[in-house]
């Protein structure tokens, strides 16, 4: 890999030759601009305004524009020697959990490579040294004309270098949040879970760009003089206007595209109620009951008489038993003197 800075990396009274490559690449198919009317190339040529005339590459230089509009020509040598140390040098100056970053810092990445057999052994005892504190070490240092902010971290065998915002250029984020009262139910946040582990984990290798394919089958198609490939229809769309059926819709989607069957809903079990038999008014027929209800009248009659006849039976069969037992009682008395009478004259 081209390195883009050569330099160091300055970690106390360590010092490690280095050289910076970048660790991305963009796969992103270019286009250039073209004559409409016959495909000719549009090609735009720097001109000197004082001259009037085409420059060639080595003719350009960098010039700072004052207030005035004055311009002020800087050449690499000017830049070389800055008056600062990170000018060549990649200046560590803390070390911090990686939870501390924030990633809307986050910007390029690039790999920090070993300068030759010298940087071997610092280079090494710094990728150990943040292995085994499960850090990552903060640094500043300058490229493209600004000084920059830095953290380094293990990524592999090599150590990896991200750039920073500086923490006054990540905006807040006032007037982004919602600023309506909303209440979320649990119900909902459980049916959300419930997506997030049906969606499951995925491997980072197995993500692709589907836009920069489809777009090299349009090219390929154009080139051999075929009829591009249609558009898919777009997904159905709406608003939502149940948050409930809609997590649990997406759910079910979820689980059929990871060929997962979806739950069949219980189906309540319906059963008939029993009918009560209709009521029926009693009929009147001149002022007089109905037959049924006559009838119903004897009955309640007949059963009177029977309870009274049964409550005057019981009496007598009382009454009976009462006289029995005064009359046992009497005839005990009387046997009672005849035998002390007996007794007297056996005595005698």
């Amino acid at each position: 890999m081209r390195s883009i800075w050569n330099g160091a990396i300055s970690f106390g009274l360590v010092s490690i030759p280095i050289k910076l490559v970048n660790a991305t690449e963009s796969h992103s198919i270019s286009f250039r601009q073209i004559h409409t009317e016959d495909g000719g190339r549009i090609r735009y040529r720097k001109v000197c305004e004082l001259e009037d005339r085409e420059v060639t590459q080595g003719e350009i230089g960098k010039g700072y524009e004052d207030a005035d509009g004055t311009i002020i020509p800087i050449t690499d040598e000017d830049l070389s020697h800055l008056p600062i140390p990170t000018a060549k040098t990649i200046e560590i100056v803390a070390f911090v959990p990686a939870e501390r970053i924030d990633p809307l810092q986050m910007d390029a990445a690039y790999y920090l490579q070993a300068g030759g057999a010298p940087a071997a052994k610092p280079y090494t005892l710094l990728r150990e040294a943040l292995k085994r504190s499960n850090k990552v070490a903060i640094a500043k240092y300058a490229l493209r004309g600004r000084e920059r902010l830095g953290m380094l971290r293990v990524v592999g065998d090599a150590i990896a270098m991200h750039g920073l915002l500086w923490p006054d250029e990540v905006r807040a984020p006032e007037g982004v949040a919602p600023d309506t009262s909303v209440t979320v139910r649990d119900k909902e946040l459980d049916l959300a879970d419930a997506l997030m582990d049906t969606l499951g984990e995925v491997d980072m290798e197995d993500l692709h760009d589907e836009y920069r394919e489809a777009l090299e089958e349009v090219v390929a198609a154009k080139a051999a003089g075929e009829t591009p490939p249609e558009a898919p229809a777009p997904a159905a769309g709406g608003k939502v206007l149940d948050l409930m059926a809609a997590l649990e819709k997406s759910v079910r989607a979820a689980k059929e595209s990871r060929g997962e069957a979806p739950a069949e809903p219980e189906k309540a079990e319906v059963r008939d109620l029993p009918q009560k038999p209709a009521r029926t008014a009693p009929k009147r027929t001149g002022g007089k009951k109905s037959t049924s209800t006559a009838k119903k009248t004897a009955a309640s009659g007949t059963a009177r008489k029977s309870t009274a006849k049964s409550a005057q039976g019981a009496k007598k069969a009382t009454a009976s038993k009462s006289t029995a037992k005064s009359t046992a009682k009497k005839t005990a008395a009387k046997k009672t003197p005849a035998k002390k009478t007996a007794a007297r004259k056996r005595t005698a």
